[in-house]
């Protein structure tokens, strides 16, 4: 092949790698996270109205409120990420470490999206929903993305409060204050997330060593992060089980959330005794799904019995 041949298809990779389409715009949002935070927003905007006070336009509004600051957050850790996402199997091809979105224009994009989710959220829904808004916003990109999650092993943990805010929003956007129900949702989304991400740490674990990210399992070692996962599934037990004795769920959510707290907590248990750690680690990733799903749906599920009777 010619060097000028050559040269022209250098060129014509470089402007392949630039150009970006609406999917990018649209995947570097996380619209897998956005998705199921928003069925957490959902889930405590539901238990709060019920049949009785359910106002579709004002869940619109929270729900495309949350969906904006979740969709910046992401974009903005997209951004800041761009130098040790290509280390990583599931990052590389991200739209802006490949360059098909430039930094400054995700950067932009970013706030874009960040400052209309505050906005509908303080304008058209309530001001206290902004404000937990923005806490999970400045908890996920200032303090995990900026901070924790280069420096230590429980970037997770802190990190999590973002993701327990969700349905602190849903609840709060109807009822207007931020009182103990708020917090048991809260609760269960924050214990939840430790043994989820912890369990995908293991099985990325190579990953994340190459990529400098001081996950528990790098750091510590499989046999710690075990016990943190044992410790975290054990305290979500009862921490589900507060939404029964605040009266926000019924009988049905106190039966199935006992069922599947206790099969999380026997999984965990079986980690100490498992011969392969990885296809352990996947059971407990794959179950960690089934679980927030299954107590969402229980919730909501719940709440429509006890309030249509």
């Amino acid at each position: 092949m010619s060097r000028s041949a050559e040269r022209a298809l250098a060129s014509q990779s470089l402007m392949d790698v630039g150009k970006s389409t609406w999917r990018d715009y649209y995947e570097v949002t996380k619209p897998g996270i956005n998705k199921s935070n928003l069925l957490a927003t959902f889930t405590g905007f539901w238990l709060a109205s019920g049949f009785q006070h359910f106002d579709f336009l004002n869940l619109l509004w929270t729900l495309l409120g949350t969906a904006l600051v979740i969709a910046g957050g992401c974009v903005l850790n997209n951004f800041y990420d761009r130098d040790i996402d290509p280390k990583m199997n599931r990052t590389e091809t991200r739209a802006v470490p490949e360059g098909r979105i430039k930094p400054m224009v995700a950067l932009w994009y970013g706030i874009f999206l960040s400052v209309a989710g505050f906005i509908v959220l303080g304008v058209l829904v309530n001001a206290a929903t902004a404000f937990l808004g923005f806490i999970g916003f400045f908890v996920y990109v200032m303090i995990y993305t900026m901070w924790l999650k280069r420096t230590s092993v429980w970037n997770t943990v802190v990190g999590g409060v973002s993701g327990a805010v969700p349905p602190m929003i849903g609840w709060v956007a109807v009822t207007e204050r931020i009182d103990l129900t708020a917090w048991a949702l809260f609760l269960v989304l924050f214990m939840w997330q430790p043994p989820h991400f912890f369990a995908l740490a293991m099985r990325r674990v190579e990953e994340y060593r190459a990529a400098g990210i001081p996950m528990l399992p790098v750091i510590k070692g499989f046999a710690e992060t075990k016990i943190q996962m044992l410790l975290f599934t054990l305290l979500l037990l009862p921490s589900s089980l507060l939404l029964f004795f605040t009266g926000a769920s019924g009988w049905v959510y106190l039966t199935a959330a006992t069922i599947l707290g206790v099969v999380y907590i026997i999984l965990s248990i079986k980690g100490f005794y498992a011969k392969d750690d990885i296809a352990w680690a996947k059971m407990m990733f794959l179950y960690s799904l089934i679980y927030l799903m299954g107590i969402l749906l229980v919730m909501v599920i719940d709440k429509g019995i006890t309030s249509f009777y």
